[in-house]
């Protein structure tokens, strides 16, 4: 049985690069580019409708800014998973997207192979960042004491969903589990995959055991 594939919408005001990325993600087989939008208006416009899995957002974008389109789209679409694509590597644009609701960032420097994990790895409930990105998240944690033992950066909750997972059970058993929402699961994996500092569900659950 083939899978469905992970469907995708970019959000891109450079015209050239969006072409661009449109070419690229015809590529993979498990991957569909639904289409592209030029602004955050228009995002806002297509995107609930078309309900994709994954949206690959720009932050400067002409009007409201990719990092407002999240805030809005989240309210909208709240399991919607979207990865930052952008040039900018300030700490502050970092976090305000996570904060309003990103799962990942990535530079625009990104390979196409490094686009297409990303996309693989948020769907799966990871938290894909470009190895530069990850090293600043990494010392956002890191700030006010040295972490000797990883796992112990994980509250109770955020082991109980990992032994879980590590056990077997799907999102939405570990939702039943804990009498919690699948979307309460999902943003605790990605809590979970920044603390370990690892890119996916699977990574964290092989980390904690180890």
């Amino acid at each position: 049985m083939i899978p469905r594939r992970k469907t995708v919408v970019v959000v891109e005001d450079d015209f050239r690069l969006q072409q661009q990325l449109i070419k690229i993600l015809e590529k993979p087989p498990d991957i569909e580019c639904l289409f592209a939008v030029s602004s955050a208006e228009e995002a806002l416009e297509k995107i609930p409708a078309a309900s994709p899995d994954v949206v690959l957002m720009d932050i400067k974008l002409p009007g409201k800014s990719g990092i407002d389109c999240i805030h809005e789209l989240k309210k909208q679409v709240s399991q919607l998973e979207i990865v930052m694509l952008t040039a900018y590597e300030e700490e502050d644009n970092i976090f305000r997207a996570l904060k309003e609701g990103a799962s990942g960032y990535l530079l625009k420097t990104s390979t196409p192979d490094d686009i297409f994990n990303a996309i693989r790895d948020v769907y799966s409930g990871g938290a894909p960042f470009s190895s530069h990105i990850a090293r600043k998240v990494a010392q956002y944690f890191r700030q006010d004491k040295q972490i000797e033992d990883e796992n112990q950066t994980l509250s109770a909750r955020e082991r109980e969903v990992l032994r879980l997972l590590a056990s077997g059970y799907i999102y939405k058993e570990v939702a039943d589990q804990l009498d919690i929402t699948i979307e309460t699961v999902r943003t605790y994996v990605k809590r979970i995959c920044l603390k370990l500092h690892v890119r996916s569900k699977v990574e964290a659950i092989i980390k904690f055991r180890s």
